[in-house]
């Protein structure tokens, strides 16, 4: 199986998202740190079939974020996104 067959889009952790920060993230635009690229995490690519999740820049491939979950807790690495922009959240 190709890493193709295995891609999702950002829409497929939707769900978890919301369940960890408590807002609507999908629509949040993020910032490559690698290559400098803004996308809708929507638009980003998703492989969930790890024991974690690992969300990459649609443009360049390198890793944005990094979800693993336990019972009880989770471990979020943000450290190749350089920003998250939400809007509306007055």
């Amino acid at each position: 199986m190709s890493s193709e067959d295995r891609r999702l889009d950002g829409n497929a952790i939707g769900g978890l998202l919301l369940e960890l920060f408590g807002v609507e993230l999908t629509v949040a635009t993020s910032l490559c740190r690698s290559c400098g690229a803004q996308e809708q995490i929507a638009r980003l690519h998703v492989y969930a079939d790890a024991p974690g999740v690992v969300v990459r820049c649609c443009h360049c491939e390198s890793v944005m974020l990094r979800i693993v979950r336990a019972p009880g807790r989770a471990w979020i690495d943000l450290s190749g996104t350089g920003s998250l922009e939400m809007q509306g959240l007055d």
